[in-house]
């Protein structure tokens, strides 16, 4: 996996779907393009609701990482 800076991290914990991705749509867009957003999220759906979001929106999920009771989403915008 290729490094990265991580510009922002926005935390999700405690948020059930489809929050984190109601609230990556609006934050996103305040990034520039090539900025890496790291989310950190407790809801297990956010594991496929990331990708998904990403492919509909043109954006890029480079590496997600599960933790006892986290997950973090490592998120590039690329438009």
């Amino acid at each position: 996996m290729a490094e990265y800076t991580i510009s922002k991290t926005l935390d999700y914990k405690g948020l059930k779907c489809p929050m984190p991705i109601v609230k990556i749509s609006q934050e996103l867009p305040k990034c520039a393009v090539g900025d890496v957003v790291e989310v950190l999220s407790t809801d297990p759906g956010s594991l496929s609701d990331f990708p998904a979001w990403a492919k509909t929106t043109g954006n890029q999920v480079l590496e997600t990482k599960q933790e006892p009771g986290l997950i973090k989403i490592y998120v590039k915008r690329l438009k």
